[in-house]
C-alpha cells in the first residue's frame, strides 16, 4: 500500500536590501521625525505650563527687560532695571483706564484680536503711508511676556498662539495687569508702580487721570518721549487720553473684567 507523502513548501527568502545610503537615509529620517515630535510635545507642555503658572506668579523678568539691560552694559550705560511688581487692587483704577482708551479701546469686547483695526491698518500700509500695526493689550502681553521684539511671520504667529493662551486661562483682568506691570513706561523703567514713583514720587495706587493719561501717552515710544519732561505732542496726547477715558465712562468701563 502506497504512502502519501506531504512536503510542505517552504517559501523563498525574502530579499534583503543591503543598499548602506538607504538605510542611513531612512535612519536619518525616523530620528528627526522622533525629534520633530519630542519637540512639539515639549513646546506645547512647557508653554501651557508657562501661562499656567504667570496666571498665579508675578513676572519676574521679560525678555524686553534682558535685551534692554544687556544693550545697556554694552554702551557702559546704567544698567538698572527699574521694576517693581504691584497687583491689580494697588493700582489706581484710572491707570487701566488710561492704557486702554490710549492703546485698545475694544479690549473688554474682543477675544485677543481687533480684526477690524487690522483692517484698517493693512489697507493704510498698502497705500504707503507710515506703517502701523494693530496689536490689541493681549497681543502686546503675549509678546512682552513669552517672546522677542524683533518683527518676524514666525514670532507673529506664536504671538497669536500665546495670545489665545493668555485670553482663554488668564481672563481680561489678569491680561491687564501683567500689562500694567512689565509695559516699558520709560528709559529702563517697567510698569506703572516704578513710573509713578520716578516721575510723580507717589504710588500707583494714587495717580490721577491726567498723571495716568500722560503715562499712557508715552507707550508707542517711552524712550523718545518724556512723562517728566513732555513735549508738545505728548501734551496733546495727554488730553486726548483723558477726553477719551471721561467718554469711555470713567472707570466703571472696566469693572465687569473677567478674573479667571
Amino acid at each position: 500500500m502506497a504512502k502519501n507523502t506531504f512536503r510542505s513548501k517552504t517559501p523563498p527568502p525574502a530579499k534583503v536590501s543591503h543598499n548602506p545610503a538607504k538605510s542611513r537615509l531612512a535612519s536619518i529620517w525616523v530620528r528627526l521625525r522622533r525629534t520633530f515630535i519630542r519637540f512639539v510635545i515639549f513646546f506645547f507642555t512647557s508653554s501651557i505650563g508657562a501661562v499656567i503658572l504667570f496666571k498665579f506668579v508675578p513676572i519676574p523678568f521679560t525678555v524686553t527687560m534682558l535685551s534692554r539691560k544687556i544693550e545697556a552694559i554694552y554702551e557702559k550705560k546704567d544698567s538698572e532695571i527699574y521694576y517693581d511688581w504691584t497687583s491689580y487692587d494697588k493700582i489706581s483704577k484710572e491707570a487701566p483706564l488710561a492704557v486702554v482708551a490710549a492703546e485698545d479701546q475694544l479690549f473688554p469686547e474682543h477675544y485677543g484680536f481687533d480684526f477690524k483695526s487690522m483692517n484698517l491698518a493693512y489697507k493704510r500700509n498698502l497705500k504707503g503711508k507710515k506703517i502701523r500695526g494693530a496689536s490689541t493689550i493681549s497681543q502686546q502681553v503675549a509678546k512682552n511676556v513669552f517672546l522677542w521684539q524683533t518683527r518676524s511671520y514666525i514670532r507673529k504667529a506664536i504671538e497669536v498662539y500665546f495670545t489665545v493662551l493668555i485670553e482663554l486661562i488668564w481672563g481680561k483682568q489678569r491680561i491687564l495687569e501683567v500689562y500694567l506691570n512689565v509695559a516699558e513706561m520709560g528709559d529702563m523703567t517697567f510698569g506703572v508702580e516704578e513710573a509713578s514713583k520716578r516721575y510723580y514720587g507717589k504710588s500707583a495706587i494714587n495717580l490721577t487721570r491726567d498723571q495716568a493719561a500722560r503715562i499712557a501717552a508715552v507707550l508707542p515710544s517711552p524712550r523718545k518721549w518724556s512723562i517728566s519732561k513732555p513735549g508738545p505732542y505728548v501734551v496733546r496726547r495727554t488730553g486726548q487720553i483723558s477726553r477719551q477715558m471721561r467718554a469711555l465712562g470713567g472707570p466703571a468701563y472696566l469693572s465687569g473684567l473677567r478674573r479667571f
